[in-house]
């Protein structure tokens, strides 16, 4: 199974969004954040974040670029759980059971599109606001010698 986490190529992100995400933290594309914004409510480091900003499930960061990796089944179900109890503290769901079917789509979304790209391809995001809501397109850049493992470390140390 594949997932992606966030990288970071350079100190940009520290400049562009509010909440930055640290590189290595697992991301979903996030678009849920935005999805009863208006025109008015793009402004500054919002609007950084909703055009190019993956969301970091561990932090509720934004990152520019997230790398696809590997991902098992245990760190996918820590995964949900942290998606659905964040649904539940900051975006309100009325409780983890009610949330838990949501994080496991936001999350899936993800998983589905990153099968598709081999190990250590850069996915970038871009959205716009329509008057049907928010439009997502994504771009990739194959693997090039280094790999993300340079930048973000899977597992633990033990």
């Amino acid at each position: 199974m594949k997932l992606a986490r966030t990288l970071r190529l350079d100190i940009s992100d520290e400049n562009v969004y509010e909440v930055p995400a640290p590189s290595g933290e697992w991301a979903i594309s996030g678009g849920f954040e935005f999805s009863n914004w208006t025109e008015a409510e793009l402004k500054g480091k919002a609007r950084q974040a909703f055009t190019n900003g993956w969301y970091s499930v561990e932090s509720g960061g934004r990152a520019s670029f997230v790398g696809v990796c590997n991902i098992t089944e245990a760190e996918l179900e820590q995964l949900r759980q942290t998606l659905a109890q964040t649904f539940v503290e900051c975006y309100g769901a009325p409780d983890v059971d009610a949330a838990y079917p949501v994080a496991c789509e936001e999350i899936d979304q993800m998983r589905n599109m990153c099968e598709d790209f081999e190990e250590n391809t850069l996915l970038m995001v871009s959205r716009t606001l329509t008057g049907l809501g928010v439009e997502e397109t994504y771009r990739s850049r194959a693997p090039q010698d280094a790999s993300l493992e340079a930048f973000a470390v899977h597992g633990g140390y033990e």
